[in-house]
């Protein structure tokens, strides 16, 4: 794995002035269809959070790649959806007297968590697909990448495909993270700005769903940062959309927010959530967008197509998808998007 400190020199070895040319022009934003994030890389088809689920959501035509970051004991980040990463490794396996009780946010959780690792001891980790229902036959072959490596591939994959591939980062439990001196911020900064990744049009977006890391990502970046939302509430009125957009430059709706579900499954009638969400300046990009039956509205009768031509006819400017092939083919052969540009 390349470390964070590797990240320097390969800024200058890998990535070529044309690159951060690119990068400065806006690279892939200028697309008239929603951008398709690969939520996870597309991990609908491989582990979640692996350069080879990255790698193969870009060769499927992602715009963006999505990575979720945590922190190792001695201070690098890497890409996990949390820092328990009981369900998504084989670490049981490998280190089984390391299992231990947190509480993180405020809930006690039982499991094995990165910032008890060195980045040598993650090293020796192999991840594995966290639900059931998807192919287990890829269990044990991939290793946990460092945000390094992710650029590492993204700069690659630019130049071989010539196209800018964008990079959208979150942060994980920031606060939490915060507390025990590992904070994610700072880190993540240093990467992007050794990257020539932090400035005005860089194929980047920074998210969280904690307004505080939002606050400090949107005062220390030039890059756009998005706020996640899981629920309507106070942030989801008019006066709550103006007042994130004073720091950020978009929200991330659970897709639920814009269609809502019944217990049945049934998608009810659009709620105007974008439609305010833009008046206010804000981008909209919904999460998350799986085609097996466990998450597909039964209203789309199995053709997740459906669902991303009702969220494109919406508005939303970009969605995460755990199949980004499947979301490119909606928008190019099922709802083919016309128009300007989307923001």
């Amino acid at each position: 794995m390349v470390d964070r400190f590797s990240v320097l020199f390969l800024c200058f070895a890998i990535v070529s002035p044309s690159l951060v040319l690119a990068a400065e022009a806006g690279g892939p934003a200028n697309s008239p269809r929603p951008l398709v994030f690969g939520h996870r890389g597309a991990s609908g088809y491989l582990p979640e959070h692996t350069v080879e689920a990255y790698r193969l959501a870009i060769d499927q035509g992602a715009d963006y790649i999505e990575a979720d970051l945590v922190s190792t004991e001695d201070g690098y980040l890497v890409a996990r959806h949390e820092n328990n990463i009981a369900d998504t490794t084989d670490v049981a396996r490998r280190f089984p007297d390391r299992k231990t009780k947190k509480v993180i946010d405020g809930k006690t959780i039982e499991g094995w968590f990165t910032e008890d690792f060195t980045l040598d001891e993650l090293s020796t980790i192999r991840a594995v697909e966290r639900l059931a229902f998807r192919s287990q036959a890829n269990n044990g072959k991939y290793n946990i990448p460092t945000l390094a490596d992710i650029l590492v591939l993204r700069a690659n994959k630019s130049r071989e495909l010539g196209r800018m591939i964008g990079v959208y980062i979150e942060t994980k439990h920031p606060a939490y993270f915060r507390s025990i001196g590992h904070p994610l911020e700072e880190p993540l900064v240093s990467i992007l700005k050794a990257w020539a990744l932090d400035r005005p049009g860089s194929p980047v977006f920074l998210q969280s769903f904690e307004a505080d890391s939002v606050k400090r990502m949107a005062e220390d970046t030039s890059v756009p940062a998005i706020y996640l939302l899981e629920a309507a509430g106070p942030n989801t009125t008019d006066a709550g959309l103006k007042a994130i957009a004073a720091y950020a430059k978009g929200i991330g709706p659970a897709k639920s927010m814009i269609v809502p579900v019944d217990g049945q499954g049934m998608a009810g009638p659009p709620t105007d959530l974008v439609t305010r969400a833009h008046r206010a300046g804000l981008l909209v990009h919904a999460y998350t967008f799986r085609p097996e039956s466990q998450f597909l509205p039964v209203s789309y009768a199995g053709a997740s197509a459906k669902e991303y031509c009702q969220f494109a006819g919406l508005g939303v400017d970009g969605v995460f998808t755990d199949t980004p092939d499947l979301a490119l083919k909606a928008f190019r052969e099922s709802c083919p998007m016309s128009g300007p540009p989307i923001r």
